[in-house]
């Protein structure tokens, strides 16, 4: 196999390296000029070294990008938005793969090589949106990984059938089946969560269960999943997204719930969006939580914003926390690098011996640097091969 060597870059801002791919692994990193494996040569030209971002929460069947500006508009509530989308989508012609290819197009331009996206199932749209996202991610000839998560944006238990549609996408691929507010949207919390848990431990796939709903009920029903997880083999496999009550809860609540979520081996995806309360993030750094960062969606019938850079989402949770020192800033990097690699199933995901060839370099003094400017991508290597240059895409 042929090798590629990246040379002269410094990797989390150290000291200069030669960085040795072959296909799509990196073999070998050595000290800059020590490299001897013959094969092409990139120079890397002395820029800061990435690892290639991983979105570990976004919706990308949703988005109307490369389409003529679509308005905001609806009820500006959970309900309102999923009603308001259910309505107007289709005029839209929302799935679509051209779309969504647009918008993994701009994943890859910032640096982004996996995804866990999120892709509603519905009886509205059946399975079409999987069918879309996979279209478009063989338009781009694997130069972005994707795992699937079929998502019952409206409910599951209120919609009879979605149930069945979930178990069927599960059974065609998609990694995770979500949930969406048991208590809130399906008014049935218990029987939401029994669905979704056959299915995930019949089927072997993970679960991920948006959370909106805040406070207490929202807490009732982390304590509904922590018991659920602890009673299935789904050690390690369940996802909370948003979980906004954890950060409005008291210490001693917030602790409780935490414990539990790290005996359960139960994750959580963040987009931190601005006026919501700061997670306990040190506490679950602490106990082993893992944390990913996410887009969540892209210009659609939820929001206008997004522009697929997932450094302005770290930096964006950076300032809802308080990130302040070297040590904090570049944490929130390795939440949209290093640190997300259990969301898309790989055991190790940076720059060392044996990771994926997924490389992204700036033009930055150091990490700190490259999160407050979000600087643009240089070069971005996807699986060993050049899939961006000079901020420009070659796929």
């Amino acid at each position: 196999m042929t090798h590629v060597t990246l040379t002269n870059v410094r990797p989390w801002g150290a000291e200069p390296v030669d960085i040795v791919m072959s296909g799509p692994e990196i073999l070998a990193v050595v000290p800059a000029g020590r490299a001897d494996h013959g094969g092409d040569r990139l120079d890397g030209g002395g820029l800061l070294a990435l690892p290639g971002l991983v979105n570990a929460h976004a919706h990308v069947d949703k988005s109307w990008w490369g389409k003529p500006w679509v308005s905001y508009a609806g009820e500006g509530t959970t309900r309102g938005r999923i009603a308001h989308e259910r309505a107007v989508r289709d005029s839209l012609g929302i799935p679509d793969a051209e779309s969504t290819t647009a918008v993994l197009r701009e994943f890859l331009r910032h640096g982004t090589t996996a995804v866990r996206t999120h892709v509603d199932v519905d009886l509205g749209v059946g399975l079409r949106g999987i069918e879309a996202v996979r279209e478009a991610v063989d338009a781009l000839d694997g130069a972005i990984e994707v795992e699937i998560v079929a998502f019952p944006q409206d409910g599951v238990v209120r919609r009879p059938g979605v149930l069945e549609l979930l178990d069927r996408a599960a059974g065609a691929g998609a990694t995770s089946i979500g949930g969406i507010d048991p208590a809130s949207i399906d008014r049935d919390p218990v029987a939401q969560l029994d669905g979704l848990f056959d299915i995930a431990e019949r089927r072997g796939v993970g679960l991920d269960i948006h959370l909106h709903d805040g406070g207490e009920l929202g807490a009732f029903q982390f304590e509904l999943i922590i018991d659920r997880t602890r009673r299935s083999g789904l050690h390690g496999r369940v996802t909370i997204s948003h979980g906004f009550a954890l950060g409005e809860l008291p210490a001693n609540r917030q602790r409780e719930l935490l414990d539990g979520c790290a005996e359960a081996g139960i994750g959580w995806t963040t987009v931190a969006p601005p006026r919501t309360a700061p997670l306990p993030w040190r506490d679950m750094r602490d106990l082993g939580i893992p944390i990913g960062l996410g887009t969540d969606g892209i210009r659609d019938l939820w929001s206008p914003f997004g522009d697929g850079d997932l450094l302005r989402v770290a930096l964006g949770f950076a300032r809802l926390h308080g990130l302040r020192t070297d040590e904090e800033l570049a944490h929130a990097v390795e939440l949209a690098s290093t640190r997300a690699a259990g969301f898309v199933h790989r055991p190790v995901h940076d720059i060392v011996a044996g990771a994926p060839a997924d490389i992204v370099l700036l033009d930055a003094e150091n990490v700190q640097d490259a999160l407050v400017r979000a600087p643009r991508r240089h070069l971005v290597v996807s699986g060993g091969r050049v899939v961006v240059r000079d901020g420009e895409l070659r796929v």
